[in-house]
């Protein structure tokens, strides 16, 4: 994956006023952080809940 420079995380951030203004940028920034947290707690749980089957297959042997 190549690195973004400053210079392309600019245009990035010019092109996203552009579009959606700057009174949305930080409802949309606090959107994706929640969508984030949620997926990281479900993705955890699911990790949780394969590790609980492990134990109990263990068990049962």
């Amino acid at each position: 994956m190549p690195n973004i420079g400053i210079g392309s995380l600019l245009l990035i951030v010019f092109v996203a006023l552009l579009i959606f203004g700057p009174r949305k940028l930080p409802e949309l920034g606090k959107a994706a952080g929640n969508t984030l947290r949620e997926f990281k707690n479900a993705t955890k749980g699911l990790a949780d809940d394969e590790d609980e089957d492990k134990k109990k297959n263990e068990e049962l042997k």
